[in-house]
This record gives structure tokens, sequence and C-alpha cells, in this order.
């Protein structure tokens, strides 16, 4: 079951959100962020939240801004937009009696969960599933564009039949961005989640987030898996994976 939710963003905007409650007993609640240019309906962010909430985990997903059903314009969005609206979902679940426990981002939505852990009240475990160890690798989607953005300030970008507008101050922001920081001062533990055959964002980048952050840390290989995580099986058996890891966080909690 999905409850279609909404909040403000940090432009102001309302951003669109699902929340998958579980039929039975609640271990726990979460929010995950998802990938660059994807959306709260995109395989891994549906597939993971809703076998999350199958497992007891509540989870709320929610478009970034100009995607899917958020306002707004995609392009005036940024990776510091991203972790920001991180955060304010993060204080829209607390405020509805439900406080987060546990991060999980996906690609580019690793990285913001990964920068917004420290800013999370209440928050036991953060979870990114084949994250950049940097923003600015989303920079090889759109490096043919680059030199015309930094030169008239934006260009049109086409990306799975849409239009989007990629702007200089996005460039900039990721550009800007050291990720590393964020995960060399995590005080909750982290679950790395990456394929060895990712062709999208390599193996090398898990491997950098993992050595960078403190104990407690795990790393699990999603063997088989594609970037997307689109094939039958593979996102459910990534939240099997998570819902068995972060079990230990949420007794912990409850106790």
């Amino acid at each position: 079951m999905a409850d279609e939710v909404s909040f403000r963003s940090s432009t102001g905007h309302r951003l669109a959100g699902l929340l998958d409650v579980p039929t039975g007993p609640v271990r726990g609640w979460g929010i995950f962020a998802h990938g660059f240019t994807l959306g709260k309906d995109s395989p891994a962010a549906a597939r993971i939240c809703k076998g999350l909430a199958e497992e007891g985990i509540g989870m709320l997903r929610f478009d970034n801004l100009g995607l899917g059903g958020s306002e707004g314009d995609w392009g005036d969005g940024s990776f510091t937009h991203k972790v920001d609206d991180t955060v304010l979902a993060a204080a829209f679940m607390a405020g509805r009696g439900t406080p987060v426990a546990l991060l999980v981002g996906h690609s580019f939505g690793g990285a913001a969960v990964l920068a917004a852990a420290g800013r999370v009240p209440d928050l036991q475990a953060v979870v990114s599933v084949g994250a950049p160890s940097e923003p600015r690798h989303v920079e090889h989607n759109y490096d043919a564009l680059v030199d015309r953005v930094l030169a008239d300030g934006h260009a049109e970008w086409l990306v799975g039949g849409r239009a989007l507008t990629l702007k200089r101050a996005f460039v900039e922001d990721v550009r800007a961005a050291d990720l590393k920081q964020h995960v060399h001062r995590l005080t909750v533990p982290l679950l790395v989640m990456h394929s060895p055959t990712d062709s999208t964002v390599s193996v090398e980048n898990a491997s950098a987030i993992f050595k960078a952050a403190p104990h407690p840390r795990s790393f699990v290989s999603l063997e088989g898996s594609d970037h997307l995580l689109t094939a039958r099986g593979q996102a459910r058996r990534a939240a099997r994976i998570i819902s068995a890891w972060a079990d230990q966080y949420l007794t912990a909690l409850e106790a």
C-alpha cells in the first residue's frame, strides 16, 4: 500500500512523494533517494521500497525538483538541493510521527543520502546502492554539453525522450561537492551495495566510499545486477539484504 504525500522543497516548490506503508508490524521508517534523472517510480526506487515495506520498513520515495509529479524546473536543482530536500523529507516524516531511522539512496541518490546523513536526527543507518564516490561522476552523462553550458549558462539536454535544461549552476555545484568529507564524518553504520559489473558507475566507486567510511561499515556485492536494477528480482533481492542488515539497528531503536 502506498499513500500519496507531498512536502515543500528547499526551493519552495512542492515535491510529490509516495509512502510505502507496511501492512503488518512496523520495524521502522526510511527515505529512498532516487537516481540522477530518474524518479520515485523508477524500478530501483519502487521495487526496493515496496520490498522493504513488505519487510516491515515503511519508506518514503519522492520525485526531485521538476521530475514526475513534483513542481519546479529540474534545471533549477543541483546536488546541494537534492541533499537539502532529503533532509526536508526527513523533517516531514518526523512531523507526521514517523521519524526516519534509515536512508537508502540509489546512484546519484546514494551520494545524496551519504551527504545528508549527518543532518538527519534519529538516523540509525545509511545504505548506498550503485553510488558514485563523487557527485561530479554524473558529468559523463552530459560531457558533450559542458563547454556550451559553461559558456552560455544553459543548454537543452534530451534524456530518455524528455527535454531537460542543464544549467551552469548545476555543473559548478557537482564539481564543487566533496562527498568524501561527509563519508569520513559518518556517525551511523553504512552498507555499500554495488554490482561488480556495473558499466555506468564502476565498482571502484564503491571501494572508494567503503575505504573512506569509518566502522561500522559493510559491503555487499550485487553480482549479476545492472546499474538500474531493472532485471527481474534484482531490486527485491537488494531490499531483502537491506532489511536483514538493518535489523539490528532498527531493533536497537525500538529498545
